[in-house]
């Protein structure tokens, strides 16, 4: 089966990350998410700290953790995200055919089920598993993103449509596969098809009516991306600068930004003081990186956008003309953080390119850009005046061209971090990050752009990082003030779920074998419990009845799980995940299962 056979089969990479759920204004969802008994929004919160003030499991006692109930979403592919808690109603998700369950935490009774009906024909075009990072909730609705692109509102107490948008066209490629963001009175939506030649923006629309309100493109004319050339600024020779008219066009040649990616499915964050909304931008298509000259702005970016008007405010490229898949749309994480003994409000991104940026979310201005892996070899450094990774030509796939394999190249295409989500602690003052410790090699090839069809361009080979610790993934603990590793805690395969942090000074998160862990703010392994199936969903906890309780999904999938979510066996299917990770299949099995901990009595 020829590398593009393979590819239509599956489908390339990744999949949409979506985001939190909260709101202001006329949303309750902020307040609601300020009470640690909810889970009201997929990060915890509008900052995306994913951290609980919760602590009646702590340090000392996690090791008594049991589990309290089990439910089967009756579904076996990739299950990300996880599920939402709302008073005394839980209202959990599944991957494709994205069926929503509002189940009573009393009895666990299913209080109403919602499964759309979709087109199987969007199954093909949808990149790395067919996942879903969950709902989110606003005054009494249930907001729903499907695969096939309909943003759908439903009634919170009776799982009826209220009303549903269409967002994209999976006939070209679009899909989705990210969590809706409800900020203030607006529910805010990606779109997912880099692999597929889609230009990515982000659309924001009325809670109350489904109504547009305003579009943002990734690249393109400035008023197509809502980019202002003398107001939204850019980091430049060492300090901020507008972006200059046509900023976007000018690094792309001919009209290769109508089909240059730059799509929106990871987690969105939101400041309520400055009313706005940041998240990130991925790779441009196609992989193939000659057949795009020039920086392709403004994928790989960080966007910092107004949420009334969706203006930008400022932009930051990560990866300029980027080489390897190194997507740009992990979270962006809200925090107080002191930088050479100044405080900033700052913006803390941990990119797939292996670097931890901290910038000042007020101006843009670049505070801290370090390898959060070791094993990161593909540029030597981030120049602090420029902005720009300083890339090792050895390892350059435009420098060495199509048809050259070039191998040895660190992190791979998933990325140092994918989508699954860090947590940082006020307590701690630290990040805790799961991360994968995966090379590659890259060999690209010309392709031709089909509407629908896979817009890749390159085979990729994955393994672990050669002289190292033998596995594909670490548990880091990062201080993002001195861009430094604190602790690493190495695991056999890679990280994928998201982590949670807690004021009982227990971090959690889940491993690809199925196993859900906590440790101590050291790293210390407190406790782990084998959950039916590899773990890529995001840890949460909640409190019902003065209990505590810790949720997760398990599910194996996405991309690293594609070869047995799939069934795939050729080494390079699945953009090289099948044979980086062919092990998994020794250590988990499908699943679709959420799993419920408590400590023991009442």
């Amino acid at each position: 089966m020829s590398f593009q056979t393979s590819l239509k089969r599956w489908v390339p990479y990744v999949a949409l990350a979506v985001a939190p759920a909260f709101a202001l204004a006329d949303s309750d969802t902020e307040k609601l998410s300020k009470d640690p008994k909810n889970w009201a929004m997929q990060a915890g919160g509008l900052a995306n700290q994913r951290y609980s003030e919760l602590k009646q499991v702590n340090k000392d006692n996690a090791k008594n953790l049991q589990v309290a109930w089990t439910f089967s979403t009756g579904v076996l592919r990739g299950h990300e995200g996880g599920p939402l808690v709302i008073g005394d109603t839980m209202y959990v998700h599944s991957p494709f055919p994205n069926k929503v369950y509002a189940i009573a935490l009393e009895d666990q009774r299913i209080k109403w089920k919602y499964e759309p009906k979709q087109d199987p024909a969007v199954i093909p075009v949808m990149c790395c598993d067919v996942v879903n990072r969950g709902v989110a909730y606003a005054n009494g609705k249930v907001f729903l993103q499907q695969a096939d692109t309909t943003l759908v509102a439903l009634d919170a107490k009776s799982g009826k449509e209220i009303w549903k948008v269409k967002t994209g066209n999976p006939k070209i490629g679009e899909t989705n596969t990210n969590t809706p963001h409800i900020f203030k009175d607006k529910v805010l939506t990606g779109i997912s098809g880099g692999e597929f030649g889609v230009r990515g923006r982000i659309t924001a629309y009325d809670i109350n009516t489904g109504k547009e309100v305003w579009k943002a493109f990734s690249t393109g004319p400035d008023n197509e991306m809502l980019i202002d050339p003398a107001a939204t600024m850019t980091w430049t020779d060492g300090k901020m600068a507008p972006v200059g008219k046509d900023s976007s066009l000018k690094t792309w040649q001919g009209d290769q930004w109508k089909i240059g990616g730059g799509t929106t499915w990871g987690w969105y964050s939101y400041d309520p003081a400055l009313n706005v909304v940041y998240y990130g931008t991925g790779n441009p298509s196609t992989w193939n990186p000659r057949q795009r000259p020039g920086d392709n702005k403004w994928s790989m970016t960080i966007f910092a956008r107004d949420l009334d008007t969706g203006k930008a405010r400022w932009a930051y490229q990560m990866t300029p003309h980027d080489e390897w898949d190194y997507d740009g749309v992990n979270e962006m994480i809200l925090a107080d953080v002191k930088v050479k003994g100044k405080m900033h409000k700052a913006l803390v991104h941990f990119d797939r390119n292996g670097f931890g940026y901290t910038l000042d979310r007020v101006s843009g201005a670049l505070l801290v850009a370090e390898k959060f892996d070791p094993a990161v070899n593909w540029a030597t450094h981030v120049d602090m005046k420029s902005g720009r990774p300083q890339v090792v030509a050895a390892y350059s796939t435009d420098k060495n061209g199509p048809d050259v394999n070039s191998k040895g190249i660190c992190p791979s295409a998933l990325g140092t971090k994918d989508m699954q989500p860090a947590t940082y602690s006020p307590k701690t003052g630290l990040f805790y990050v799961p991360t994968n410790h995966v090379c590659m090699d890259y060999e690209p090839f010309k392709v031709e752009y089909t509407a629908g069809q896979p817009y890749v361009g390159s085979t990729l080979s994955m393994y672990p990082a050669p002289d190292s610790h033998g596995g594909m993934g670490n548990f880091i603990a990062w201080d993002a003030g001195t861009g430094k590793i604190v602790w690493s805690k190495p695991e056999k395969f890679s990280v994928w779920s998201g982590a949670l942090s807690t004021a009982g000074d227990v971090v959690f998160y889940g491993t690809l074998e199925g196993y859900l862990k906590a440790v101590d703010n050291n790293g210390k392994e407190l406790w782990k419990f084998k959950t039916p199936s590899g773990i890529i969903g995001n840890v949460n906890t909640w409190e019902y009845k003065g209990k505590q309780y810790i949720g997760v999904l398990s599910g194996i999938g996405g991309w690293a799980g594609i070869g047995l979510a799939a069934g795939l066996q050729n080494a390079t299917d699945g953009l090289g995940a099948v044979g980086g990770y062919k092990e998994l299949a020794h250590y988990t099995e499908l699943g679709g299962v959420l799993t419920v901990f408590a400590l023991p009595g009442k």
